[in-house]
């Protein structure tokens, strides 16, 4: 939660501090070796997913297929993500990430057994899926959660763009990487690069030293197990932000399709589903840096509408698509839009949650966020097998624009959020203005 003096927000002031905090965000040591970490984390995760992609459908040749890989992943992380929020709450952080990477790192290992083993039993990578969605379960809470304890709080919302970006950089250069290196070196090099990053970020992990302790004293109960359910479900904004991720992305994503999309549709190889893969992360990358350098301003609320919608459009032309080019391009625009929705969404969450709660609340955000991920691919996948792809992407993609405009109407107090900035130095909850 946001604390400090008042400040002054006119127009010169702000950008005045902007400056400043462009230049200083870095020389956080803590938080220049976090960025590190995460970023071999992801390029490891994103290097694996083409590879898995790619395996998977070449062994199998079905959507359905593809679909249970996401289910694999997703039915671990919702039964275990509020434990994994009480965990981040009560032991500390640095220690949660170390655990969990390692154990990403066994996965990786794992997979590239099952390639060594030419093992063509996929239910073998199903099972790893499922440790992995269990690592995430406690992962993504404390890394979430850890993100206030690197830097000021008046660097929050740079903090968090700049940790966006970090991501989307990873998601850029993971997929393109993993697709060279399944080409040339097929699943047994992608695997081992995987594994060989999952390393590196354990190390970068256990150089922070930042230790956050006990942020809870509340006892083990049901009660504060899911008390990050109740505060969000209180937090109209939170509720509203949220959800809308959640069922635009469930309907809207097409990440399970791609090797689909690939190989059957576009005619490539798995360069081409590399490039597919990095597209949305292409675009939001370009936007993430923007953000980093340059808050939304005004009107906020309105714009994260706004964005959400164009990822339904953007969807639906890739999924009416029969060219690369404009299948990159619709996917680029998606991932530049959804980056607008992910920065407003989670510097919402940030501000509007004590550091005792954090855990908690963010594991209701990584389970939507999961639902709309890992979920969305088995909807796809599974409504795939029986319709196609096409259909499956289109449908999905109207199913998004209708999301939009029905959370407009439901959650007003969200369409008139103005400035970000507005909250960073308030201790008071979040709230819309009145008109």
């Amino acid at each position: 939660m946001a604390r400090g003096r008042p400040v002054d927000y006119s127009a010169a002031s702000m950008t005045h501090q902007a400056a400043a905090s462009g230049r200083s965000i870095f020389q956080h040591r803590d938080f220049r070796f976090y960025l590190l970490a995460r970023l071999c984390a992801v390029l490891a995760v994103q290097i694996e997913s083409v590879a898995i992609g790619w395996q998977v459908y070449e062994l199998t040749g079905s959507a359905l297929a593809l679909g249970y890989t996401g289910l694999a992943q997703f039915v671990p992380f919702l039964s275990l993500c509020l434990v994994g929020g009480q965990v981040a709450d009560r032991v500390d952080r640095r220690t949660i990430l170390a655990v969990c990477q390692t154990v990403m790192w066994v996965c990786s290992l794992l997979l590239l057994a099952f390639t060594l083993g030419h093992i063509r039993d996929v239910r073998f990578v199903y099972g790893v899926l499922v440790l992995f969605g269990a690592a995430r379960a406690f992962h993504a809470p404390a890394g979430s959660a850890l993100t206030p304890h690197l830097v000021p709080p008046e660097h929050l919302t740079r903090a968090v763009a700049i940790n966006s970006t970090t991501w989307q950089v990873a998601t850029i250069g993971g997929p393109a990487v993993g697709g060279i290196l399944y080409g040339w070196a097929g699943a047994t090099g992608a695997y081992t690069a995987s594994a060989a990053l999952c390393a590196l970020s354990v190390v970068w992990i256990l150089t922070l030293k930042v230790r956050t302790g006990r942020a809870s004293a509340e006892p083990l109960s049901l009660s504060t197990l899911v008390a990050g359910l109740g505060f969000v479900r209180r937090q109209r904004l939170l509720l509203g932000s949220i959800t809308l991720d959640l069922f635009a992305v469930l309907f809207g994503g097409a990440v399970a399709l791609l090797p689909i999309y690939a190989r059957d549709i576009l005619h490539t190889g798995p360069w081409g589903l590399g490039l597919l893969r990095c597209a949305p992360a292409f675009g939001a990358a370009v936007v993430a840096v923007f953000l980093a350098m340059r808050p939304l301003g005004g009107n906020t609320g309105r714009k994260m509408f706004i964005a959400v919608a164009i990822f339904g459009a953007a969807t639906l032309v890739f999924g009416m698509s029969r060219s690369l080019p404009l299948s990159l391009a619709a996917l680029a625009i998606a991932g530049a839009a959804d980056m607008i929705s992910v920065v407003v969404r989670h510097t919402l969450e940030l501000m509007a949650t004590p550091d005792d709660m954090r855990g908690r609340v963010g594991a209701v955000n990584m389970m939507c966020i999961g639902a709309s991920n890992e979920l969305g691919e088995f909807r796809a996948g599974g409504f795939a097998e029986y319709v196609g792809a096409v259909p499956a992407v289109v449908a999905g993609a109207v199913g998004t624009l209708a999301v939009v405009a029905l959370w407009a109407w439901a959650f007003p107090e969200l369409r008139r959020v103005d400035r970000l900035e507005s909250f960073a130095r308030t201790k008071e909850p979040i709230t819309a203005p009145a008109s």
